[in-house]
C-alpha cells in the first residue's frame, strides 16, 4: 500500500492503541503518525513546530480526527484544514465517541468527508477501524494538492 501515511489525531491512549491494533489486524501496514492534541495535528499537517522539516506537499492519505482534543479541538483542526488552499481537499474522517447530533452536523458543515462513531464493543471497534482504513487507503481516490501558497 505504498507509503501512504495515516495521521491519527487521538488523545485517548486506549483508543489510540485500539486503532493502531485494528489497522494492523486489517493488514494496513502504512506509516501511522499519531498527534495527541490539535496543535500537534496542525503542526504535522502544515509542517510547523517539530515537523518543520517535513515536506508539506506530502499530505497524509487520511486524517482520522477525534473531536474532543486538548489545546485545539477537532472542529478547529478541521476548519483550519479546510480554509487552507493546500489542504482543503485533504481526506478527513471524524472518528469520535460523540453521539451528539450537533457534533455530527458541525463536522459536516466544516467539511468532514465522513463521520464515524467509535463503537464501544471491542470487536466492532476493530472491524469499523479496519473498514475505514481499507476504504480510504485502497478504494478512495484522493484529489491532488491544490497549490503551494498558504490560504490560497
Amino acid at each position: 500500500m505504498d507509503n501512504k501515511v495515516i495521521l491519527l489525531v487521538e488523545d485517548n491512549p486506549r483508543d489510540e492503541a485500539l486503532t493502531l491494533r485494528a489497522l494492523k489486524k486489517g493488514n494496513i501496514l502504512n506509516e501511522i503518525v499519531v498527534a495527541r492534541d490539535g496543535v500537534e495535528a496542525l503542526d504535522y499537517i502544515f509542517a510547523r513546530g517539530k515537523y518543520v522539516d517535513r515536506d508539506i506537499s506530502e499530505r497524509p492519505q487520511l486524517v482520522l480526527l477525534d473531536l474532543k482534543l486538548p489545546k485545539v479541538d477537532g472542529f478547529e483542526v478541521l476548519g483550519e484544514i479546510r480554509r487552507d488552499q493546500r489542504t482543503r481537499n485533504q481526506p478527513v474522517v471524524v472518528f469520535t465517541s460523540s453521539d451528539e447530533e450537533a457534533d455530527l452536523v458541525k463536522s459536516y458543515d466544516l467539511g468532514a468527508n465522513s463521520y464515524v462513531r467509535k463503537p464501544v464493543d471491542f470487536d466492532h471497534f476493530l472491524e469499523a477501524t479496519k473498514q475505514l482504513g481499507l476504504y480510504w487507503l485502497l478504494t478512495n481516490m484522493v484529489a491532488p494538492s491544490t497549490g503551494n501558497n498558504a490560504n490560497g
